[in-house]
């Protein structure tokens, strides 16, 4: 087998630069991840499709002093402006009779740092559970007792003005618990019937539009191929509502809501493949979330809302996972996007 057949065989993408990083040649790996074709991009500037400063600034170092350069996590914008992160090592040739060329080796990583990503907010989560149900028992038997307590003592009170002070015992007795049952979850198991997401979206649509400022508007792209799948209606409504009134929130005085769904083939979820996924995307262009939130969004108890109770997202993810999908946040100032993954077999 000739050498250019391993390269054409590879599962790693291989690009060759000239001096004036332009490609000279690239594998079938490199077309599948660039999207484009030798044919098309050959003798072209390799920066009209692989936009990143920090692998322009790697070859132009390699090319100068003629060391290997290698840069990890890299985010790249391809030329359809999709925006991947990659791995990638910059070799010069011309040890290896190939003056003033470049060798580009680069993997797509975004998927794996994703499934990494996904696995570690499980297991923080799964932790955390652990941790609210062991305080909840804790809290849940002493408040039985004060409730129960406070019950017998207003039975005995003559003096209706005391029992007063009786019912303020019980009704925070009542509202400490409601709070504690929320940071448990939800506790029935799904109804399972046949839902169609697009009715959910347009019936949260409606219920968020009728209390909103006439300045936030949405924008509705769905793809009508969908097919209708198994799962709770009511529960998936809690979870659009929870995002898109959280959205509605940060948005304030004015901006735009977005809700778009698509289908993703061969995509993983909780280390599973499945052949179909639903993707539904609500993103609005707020001010985004602060930084020192992203990574504890989905916690119990966080909230980016004065005065919430940080019990909406948890709860959101909760009954999303019964659906053995996910959701997962992607936030910058002037857009913020939430994805709702549910397989569809």
């Amino acid at each position: 087998m000739k050498r250019s057949e391993l390269l054409e065989i590879l599962t790693c993408s291989i690009l060759v630069l000239d001096s004036d990083l332009h490609v000279v040649y690239m594998n079938q790996s490199a077309e599948m991840l660039l999207g484009q074709s030798q044919q098309r991009v050959g003798g072209l500037p390799v920066g009209q499709f692989l936009r990143s400063n920090g692998v322009h600034e790697s070859l132009e170092i390699a090319l100068q002093q003629g060391d290997p350069q290698s840069i990890r996590e890299c985010p790249v914008e391809l030329a359809s402006g999709e925006q991947i992160t990659i791995d990638c090592v910059v070799t010069p040739l011309s040890q290896h009779g190939f003056k003033n060329q470049l060798l580009l080796e680069v993997h797509r990583i975004d998927r794996k740092l994703r499934i990494v990503r996904e696995e570690q907010a499980i297991h923080q989560q799964q932790a955390v559970h652990e941790l609210v149900r062991g305080i909840a028992h804790e809290i849940k038997n002493p408040l039985g007792g004060l409730r129960g307590a406070a019950q017998l003592l207003e039975s005995e009170l003559e003096n209706p003005e005391l029992k007063e002070y009786t019912q303020i015992i019980i009704s925070e007795a009542d509202r400490l618990k409601h709070l504690v049952d929320g940071m448990l979850g939800p506790s029935h198991l799904p109804h399972t019937e046949s839902v169609n997401i697009h009715e959910v979206l347009e019936h949260v649509r409606h219920l968020v539009s009728s209390d909103v400022s006439s300045n936030v508007s949405f924008v509705r792209d769905y793809d009508p191929s969908l097919p209708e799948f198994q799962g709770d209606r009511n529960q998936l409504v809690q979870v659009v509502l929870n995002i898109v009134s959280n959205a509605v929130k940060v948005l304030g005085d004015g901006g735009v809501v977005e809700l778009r769904t698509r289908i993703l083939r061969q995509f993983t979820i909780h280390q599973t493949r499945y052949r179909h996924v639903l993707k539904i995307e609500i993103c609005d262009n707020g001010p985004g979330v602060p930084e020192h939130l992203r990574d504890k969004l989905f916690l119990p108890m966080v909230s980016g809302h004065p005065g919430g109770s940080g019990l909406g997202l948890a709860i959101a993810q909760s009954l999303v996972r019964r659906h053995n999908g996910l959701i997962h946040c992607e936030s910058v100032p002037g857009h913020t996007c939430f994805s709702i993954l549910i397989p569809l077999e």
